[in-house]
């Protein structure tokens, strides 16, 4: 009697992701796609914390606070700052929806300075990957997390946070993950969006967003260029390992637009940040992305980093190009309506 065949791989990304014919994952250390020797500055007078949002799913978030807000002159304005609390910026990191984790050292590292910079209590939550959890499991997992920081548990938050200014940010997987936050909480009317009360979303940052649809851009078509960070092949590795099984690329967790996807027009977008890195193969779709939503009406607003390609914050955390990001995003954070 013939005993049977052994699994085989049916998908493999790098090496570190292995799907096989039974449904088995095997998953290697993610690690190997870092540089070696890879380390990072540390930041001073940042403090960070792990804390637990959803033990069902064994789900943790960490917790950045700077020790003070940096005033920019005389000590009564210093004091002054000492009094005021700082706005949230709740982040999802990348990874395709199958790679990554809060700790690992680049974004630690971004995490770091965006609490020391801004500044501001910033919240770096992990959520369930795929191919083990496939979508929308990453985006249930950030409305917990935004749920979870409405309860306001944590004693730092009460003691620094600013629950009037709360941003929901994220870079690709991220980013595609804050978007679909922002339509859940603003598809009743924005009243949820706009007054989750006592937690008020002032706003959602998409950082070089990883989308993609059934029909592509010409840069999606096109060979990539030798020694490209990420390329089409990868980020259709990625879709098949994270959606569910036999989805198009039209679902909605991939196309924003596509024909089974919640029509946007009715649903209240606080303001939005897009930023868009010039070589990477998204960029196309990411400003149709952003002119989408700005024919509607939606309070959008674009940032593009010619020479950067994606998810350049987390891949160069102590780069030019993050010390740009980062200036953009602080202006971003700290502008109400146009008015600093």
């Amino acid at each position: 009697m013939s005993s049977a065949p052994a699994p085989r791989v049916v998908e493999d990304y790098r090496g570190v992701i292995q799907l096989l014919s039974d449904g088995t994952v095997v998953r290697s250390d993610p690690a190997v796609l870092r540089p070696s020797g890879e380390h990072f500055p540390d930041v001073p007078g940042v403090q960070w914390e792990d804390v637990v949002y959803d033990a069902a799913h064994g789900l943790s978030l960490r917790v950045y606070r700077p020790a003070a807000a940096t005033a920019t002159a005389g000590d009564a304005a210093r004091e002054e700052e000492k009094k005021k609390k700082l706005p949230v910026l709740m982040y999802f990191h990348s990874g395709g929806f199958c790679l990554g984790t809060f700790s690992q050292p680049n974004f630690h590292a971004g995490s770091l300075r965006l609490a020391s910079e801004l500044p501001a209590v910033v919240i770096s939550a992990d959520y369930r990957l795929g191919p083990e959890h496939r979508l929308p499991a990453a985006i249930d997992d950030a409305a917990a997390a935004l749920s979870w920081l409405r309860e306001q548990r944590h004693p730092w938050l009460a003691e620094s946070a600013d629950f009037t200014r709360v941003f929901v940010a994220g870079e690709s997987s991220g980013a595609n993950m804050s978007h679909h936050v922002a339509v859940r909480h603003g598809s009743s009317g924005g009243q949820l969006a706009l007054a989750l009360a006592p937690l008020r979303v002032a706003g959602y940052l998409l950082l070089t967003p990883f989308f993609g649809g059934a029909v592509r851009t010409a840069a999606e078509e096109a060979s990539p260029p030798p020694g490209a960070p990420f390329t089409p092949e990868m980020a259709d590795k990625m879709w098949r390992l994270s959606l569910p099984a036999g989805a198009t690329m039209d679902h909605p967790a991939t196309n924003p637009f596509g024909p089974d996807s919640r029509a946007l027009g009715p649903v209240a977008f606080p303001r939005v940040l897009v930023v868009s890195a010039g070589r990477d193969f998204l960029h196309e779709r990411v400003l149709r992305y952003a002119a989408r939503l700005r024919e509607m009406g939606k309070p959008v607003e674009v940032y593009v980093l010619e020479g950067q390609e994606h998810a350049f914050f987390s891949r160069q955390p102590w780069s030019e190009g993050t010390d740009e990001l980062i200036r953009v995003v602080r202006r971003f954070v700290y502008t109400e309506n146009g008015v600093e």
